[in-house]
């Protein structure tokens, strides 16, 4: 590779990531000039791509030209002031820094002895979020239980159903798997409905109990309890509840206490998914949403949704990391050493899917020491003021009514960039959308 880009070389990688930097700070600069929805056909880079890999090194400014004509075109903007769907996915100065200093050490974290701090930074900092929201102390790491950061609330709820799955069998026998049921509210994310599948729960024994406006969407504890009750009957053993604070599709908020104690009158594993709206909750305002949560067995939030922590960032709470170690440890030769087999450390392997990980915690910690407390609370008021914003807007079109249970406008709020006049330029179209369709009827 003499005279072009060595794989590694601290004086190119100084050039090179210099621009890469202007370049990503130039497209912030712009983001607003681009259609926030992707404008392209399906398959339309395989026709403006080679067929095939370059035989000799190109330029980065070739690059950067592709990405500006080919790459951007096909790109949702999940980071314009003007992105209202589904979640927010935050990015932010701290996060990105975060990233490029995780992406700079290039370690895998697997267990304890692959790099030591990558471990115990990733206790800290959850015990620092965990404390931030107020958590049980069963929750952090010094006692039985402790966070780890998943990929995804997805990754979250699946380790914490194999490991309840697993706990129940001891108890009841490896047979009985066709019998264990899952409950949730069927606001609930997908994801449950995916673990599920995966853990070998029957698709007939996943639980989605109905909800309805009249209590927000949240799930009922009444209509949880005659499920239970009818299961039981049937010769049927309940053994997981997925209560959420912040459903993707309605917000709606469960009411963890007085599930908390059905789950535990029935033995069952008591989870809660708060991906969504579990960073509001570090506002001393609105964490009551959370009340309840000291009977969970597992908590779960995405720093990556709200919380300015780049994707992918999911802060995952147990109470008894055993149960996890006991359903996801793998022990092979190559991975023995004396601090694991003394039981001296934490080997996060044991706690999730795959073996490999990175060191997600860098990020994390930089948006909490760049930022602080006060200022990551201030971020989530405004959203919340922004919000309330456009409520207050659609409130004054009589066309519209807010929550009205019938057909649901969703306008979610938290791209880092967004200001006041964003949202109002985001109702002005809705209002000349609403026109067009009321004058065609």
């Amino acid at each position: 590779m003499d005279g072009g880009l060595r794989p590694m070389d601290a004086e190119q990688l100084r050039e090179h990531a210099h621009k890469m930097v202007d370049f990503i700070a130039d497209y912030y600069k712009s983001i607003e000039n681009f259609p926030v929805l992707s404008q392209v056909e399906p398959g339309y880079l395989r026709g403006i791509l080679p067929d095939s890999a370059p035989n000799h090194p190109e330029s980065l400014e070739d690059i950067f030209n592709d990405v500006r004509a080919k790459i951007l075109p096909g790109v949702t903007h999940w980071q314009s002031p003007n992105f209202f769907a589904y979640y927010p996915s935050n990015s932010s100065i701290a996060g990105f820094l975060g990233e490029m200093l995780s992406a700079g050490l290039n370690i895998v974290g697997f267990s304890w002895i692959t790099s030591p701090a990558a471990t115990e930074l990733e206790m800290t900092v959850l015990d620092w979020l965990a404390k931030l929201l107020k958590l049980p102390d069963d929750f952090l790491s010094a006692g039985e239980g402790g966070g780890v950061i998943q990929g995804t609330a997805s990754e979250a709820v699946l380790v914490v159903l194999l490991a309840a799955r697993d706990k129940i069998l001891r108890r009841v026998g490896k047979n009985a798997l066709e019998k264990l049921v899952v409950y949730a509210s069927d606001q609930t994310h997908s994801a449950l409905q995916k673990a599920c599948q995966i853990g070998g729960i029957h698709p007939e024994n996943c639980r989605l109990l109905k909800t309805d406006s009249s209590i927000n969407y949240a799930l009922s504890p009444d209509v949880l309890g005659e499920a239970i009750a009818h299961d039981i009957s049937n010769g049927l053993i309940p053994f997981f509840l997925c209560a959420t604070v912040g459903t993707t599709s309605s917000t709606a908020v469960d009411p963890l206490l007085l599930l908390a104690k059905i789950a535990k009158s029935n033995g069952m594993w008591f989870h809660v998914d708060a991906a969504y709206a579990g960073s509001a909750c570090i506002c001393p305002e609105y964490r009551h949403h959370i009340d309840g949560v000291e009977e969970a067995d597992s908590f779960n939030m995405n720093a990556h949704k709200w919380f300015l922590t780049n994707f992918d960032c999911s802060a995952l709470w147990v109470k008894d990391r055993n149960a996890l170690v006991q359903s996801l440890s793998t022990n092979p030769e190559f991975l023995k050493n004396k601090a694991s087999q003394a039981n001296m450390v934490v080997d996060y392997k044991d706690w999730q899917i795959p073996l490999g990980r990175r060191f997600r915690s860098l990020k994390l910690w930089m948006v909490l020491r760049l930022y602080g407390i006060e200022n990551l609370q201030c971020y989530i008021r405004n959203h919340i003021n922004l919000a309330k914003h456009f409520e207050g807007l659609v409130a004054q079109d009589p066309r519209f009514e807010v929550l009205s249970g019938k057909y649901i406008l969703r306008f979610a709020v938290g791209a880092p960039l967004t200001e006041e006049r964003h949202v109002t330029a985001a109702w002005k179209v809705l209002q000349e959308e609403a026109s067009t369709l009321l004058g065609s009827l």
